[in-house]
């Protein structure tokens, strides 16, 4: 079987981390886009991450956010991992990595080929990359918006950084993903979600145990 690490994004709830940890998540994502029905406060996230065992690394969902907002952020909660999901452009990555030393992801939404070169320049720059599909023109929310993208196109490249997929991605197809991308960690908000922000227990073990579960192997183009 390959070695996936599951990130299970947008935690509002104690049973939620629970969940996460029990079904072996490796990532637990607090959103703090105010914007997104699984947004929560820095109060809230600082009792959920106290609450998350050891060895879950903890990661803080931001977009576009000055450095008030995130001093706000990470002065309350304890995290390991800042996730930029906006336009924050690499010089300001960097200045978020230097200025909290935090690993940093950044992530960046993907609808086709031209969207690719975007991933060298940002590996330059942070810990970890997040390809996601990229949000419609008049979306609301820049990730989590249940939507995949060719998957295809990610098939035999590399980047400088451990990369993650996320968009659309399901209980019903993560294994499919895995499979064709050769991805080694996935993402995963409204995807095991039973309403928009309601985390389902058993979506969630049902994610990770598919993502665990496949088969090592050369990805297939189907």
């Amino acid at each position: 079987m390959l070695d996936v690490r599951v990130k299970i994004c947008g935690l509002k709830t104690l049973a939620d981390v629970e969940a996460v940890a029990k079904a072996g998540a490796a990532y637990a994502g607090f959103n703090f886009f105010p914007k997104s029905p699984r947004s929560v406060t820095p109060e809230v996230a600082r009792a959920l991450a106290i609450a998350a065992p050891e060895g879950l690394c903890k990661v803080a969902l931001v977009v576009d956010e000055d450095d008030a907002t995130l001093d706000a952020i990470t002065g309350v909660v304890p995290l390991d991992m800042l996730q930029l999901h906006g336009h924050e452009s690499p010089v300001r990555v960097a200045e978020i990595k230097a200025r909290y030393g935090l690993p940093v992801m950044k992530a960046i939404g993907v609808a086709g080929e031209a969207d690719l070169a975007a991933l060298l320049d940002y590996s330059l720059v942070a810990d970890q990359i997040l390809i996601d599909a990229k949000p419609p023109k008049d979306a609301v929310l820049p990730g989590g918006n249940g939507l995949t993208f060719d998957w295809r196109l990610l098939v035999g490249r590399k980047w400088l950084r451990p990369w993650m997929l996320a968009g659309g991605l399901t209980p019903e197809n993560v294994a499919k993903a895995v499979q064709l991308t050769g991805a080694r960690q996935v993402d995963v908000a409204s995807g095991v979600e039973s309403a928009p922000g309601v985390k389902d227990a058993d979506r969630i073990a049902a994610f990770v145990e598919a993502a665990q579960g496949v088969k090592g192997g050369v990805p297939i183009l189907r």
